[in-house]
């Protein structure tokens, strides 16, 4: 199957998934699967690479691949910041199943991969499915192709429209760090939609504007991840965003801007 990812730009679907773990960096709101570690990893991962990536001012999601065999060897997406609405979300097809695969650069040459606008939260967040807009929802999906463990590409009429990642909460973390390779707590599974609750929608919009209500739902939010005792990997990982919004509205003086 050969899939078409900016206007010109094609790849082929191979049998040869990504054997990495996707890495859910709730502060910065982005799923990364690669190997690199730190800042100076990544730098040199982007020069042995070609594809898709970030130029000054230009943040597109990443797609990269081997120089010499132009087979997929990372990626790198970034969530949509305000999700749709659940009736919007409950149209998302259900099928096809993901088809595991790698991909193979047609031609080795840099492109550019446009981010998503639009978030669908499955139910109980078991699922976050980013699309390019949500004309998509009113046409089956052509195929999904899992690139790497729990990361799936969408495709409608040939072309990328969007990606998924399955079970959120397994693979929440912080930077570059791997996440905890044991199974999510039912707790942390339910903080993570309280988070996300508070990100995606009007809620956030309040606490900036330091509607008491919202500061009041806020400081119960943090409280609950700072009692929480178990998984405290993927805790810390939500707690990091969620203190920084604490500190700058919350805990700031009304009128002092943050």
């Amino acid at each position: 199957m050969r899939i078409t990812i900016d206007d010109n730009w094609t790849a082929t679907v191979t049998d040869d998934p990504l054997p990495i773990s996707p890495r859910f960096d709730f502060r910065d709101f982005r799923v990364r699967v690669a190997t690199y570690a730190n800042v100076e990893e990544r730098g040199r991962f982007l020069l042995d690479t070609f594809g898709s990536q970030p130029w000054l001012w230009d943040t597109p999601d990443e797609l990269r691949f081997d120089q010499a065999g132009r087979d997929l060897v990372g990626a790198e997406f970034q969530i949509a910041g305000e999700a749709a609405d659940a009736e919007d979300s409950a149209r998302l097809p259900a099928t096809p199943p993901v088809r595991p695969g790698g991909l193979r650069a047609d031609e080795a040459q840099d492109f550019r991969l446009e981010v998503t606008t639009e978030l669908c939260r499955a139910p109980g967040d078991t699922e976050l499915t980013c699309l390019r807009d949500l004309d998509v929802l009113d046409e089956p999906l052509q195929a999904r192709i899992g690139i790497a463990p729990d990361v799936a590409l969408l495709v409608q009429h040939g072309t990328v429209v969007g990606w998924s990642l399955t079970d959120p909460a397994r693979y929440l973390t912080t930077g570059f760090a791997a996440p905890d390779p044991t199974p999510p707590s039912p707790a942390t599974r339910l903080l993570l939609t309280a988070c996300l609750d508070l990100i995606t929608t009007e809620l956030l919009d309040e606490v900036r504007d330091r509607v008491p209500a919202a500061l009041n739902q806020l400081r119960a939010l943090h409280q609950s991840l700072r009692a929480q005792r178990e998984d405290r990997h993927r805790i810390d990982a939500l707690l990091s965003f969620v203190a920084d919004l604490v500190e700058d509205y919350a805990d700031r003086p009304t009128g002092q801007k943050p």
